[in-house]
């Protein structure tokens, strides 16, 4: 691992990010709303999350792995203020909607009709915070037969047909992130992006709703149209390529595996003559197009790993530059912890914690003429209650200070 940017670098931080004094509250538990309103606190937004008293988000207790903290709960949290809160008490509830008068966005992904009971669901909030942007997460939304189902991303991975599509012929596989809570956190976090620039030129804010099985389904669509259109669903190949060849992995004769990928005759040309060196093949029916190589893959895969076999991966690497085929290493996790390309882009950085300081990638998106942005803290359960209630009982003209007051937007 390469070494981090100190946290104390100068910096983007909350006083200068572009949503700096944008006052997000979230009641958020486990990995898509958390990853939402990260993105948010990453751009400098005040993100307070409420949190049960004792136990915290429940993510905090998947794991042990960094250092005895979860490492869902630091992926998820890094920048936000964590207030302990009993919300279904009369004083907590007091002190939530106090918190919502001082809020422009709301975000929750609680269990279905959570919101409503607690007197923060849409309907109640809209008529006293017209400005306020309320975005609620969940795993099939808030109508239909599905709407009071509990979701997790297994099960919504399931449902949206993914494990279908994902695995060997023998075996339907999930895949190995979140990739349901992920999506619907993107969704939500693009959307109050959205209704952040709608509230600049309307000045209403507005109710967003992100179902899991939605925002997953987008993701599916190459796949959904293939099946409607062609008949039958991609098939299942592992990690090749239902539709492409040859497209996948291949062994060397030193025990690796590089991944190959070729799109258009030009490649398969390419391919043939510099790394393969059988310039014949080019002549051969079975190959001629992709859908020759697709229906002919098993014939082809053995022609093609007569030759990596034949080569270390250094030199299978070597070849596949010369002739300018996309290619990668099947790297490990800690092989991408180390990868050259993260290290020269001076993509890692540190981050404080309950437990130290820690190392994290910087956000993906890299704005020009600005100054990287400074990765903030991960909260212990309760860091910050006595801070944010406090505030709570100050003038609401009032910010804490080093705090800019909220935008106009």
């Amino acid at each position: 691992m390469p070494e981090p940017h100190s946290p104390h670098s100068p910096g983007a931080g909350p006083e200068d990010g572009p949503l700096a004094g944008l006052v997000v509250l979230s009641l958020e538990q486990a990995v898509a709303a958390p990853f939402a309103t990260r993105q948010l606190a990453d751009l400098g937004a005040r993100v307070i999350k409420i949190e049960r008293p004792g136990t915290g988000d429940l993510a905090r207790g998947y794991d042990r792995t960094v250092r005895g903290m979860s490492s869902h709960f630091v992926w998820l949290n890094r920048g936000k203020e964590s207030v302990e809160l009993d919300v279904r008490s009369p004083e907590g509830n007091r002190r939530l909607h106090a918190l919502v008068d001082r809020a422009d966005v709301l975000v929750q992904n609680l269990a279905p009709g959570a919101a409503d009971r607690l007197g923060i669901g849409h309907t109640a909030l809209a008529a006293r915070h017209p400005r306020l942007i309320a975005c609620d997460i969940s795993g099939y939304g808030s109508t239909g037969e599905h709407r009071d189902r509990k979701a997790y991303d297994l099960l919504v991975q399931s449902e949206a047909g993914l494990l279908s599509i994902t695995g060997t012929p023998d075996t339907p596989s999930k895949v190995g992130l979140s990739i349901a809570d992920i999506c619907a956190g993107m969704y939500a976090y693009s959307g109050i992006l959205t209704a952040l620039l709608e509230r600049a030129r309307t000045g209403k804010g507005t109710r967003l709703e992100v179902a899991m099985l939605e925002a997953l389904g987008e993701w599916m669509g190459y796949a959904e149209y293939f099946t409607r259109y062609g008949g039958a669903p991609p098939a299942r190949t592992g990690a090749d390529h239902a539709t492409i060849a040859p497209y996948g992995p291949f062994p060397t004769r030193d025990g690796r595996i590089v991944m190959l990928g070729l799109q258009n005759a030009h490649e398969w040309a390419a391919f043939c003559e510099t790394v393969l060196r059988r310039p014949a093949l080019l002549g051969d029916a079975r190959f001629t197009g992709n859908a020759d190589r697709v229906r002919h893959r098993a014939e082809l895969d053995t022609l093609v790993r007569e030759t990596t076999l034949g080569l270390t991966e250094a030199e299978l690497l070597a070849r596949l530059d010369d002739a300018r085929i996309a290619h990668a290493k099947q790297r490990t996790v800690r092989e991408f912890a180390d990868h050259v390309q993260l290290r020269s882009r001076s993509r890692w950085a540190a981050f404080d914690s309950p437990v130290g300081e820690l190392s994290g990638l910087i956000p993906p998106v890299t704005v020009h003429g600005r100054t990287t942005a400074r990765l903030r803290a991960v909260p212990a359960l309760g860091e910050h209650t006595h801070a944010v209630l406090a505030w709570l009982d100050e003038p609401a003209n009032h910010t804490p200070e080093g705090t800019p007051p909220c935008p106009p937007i």
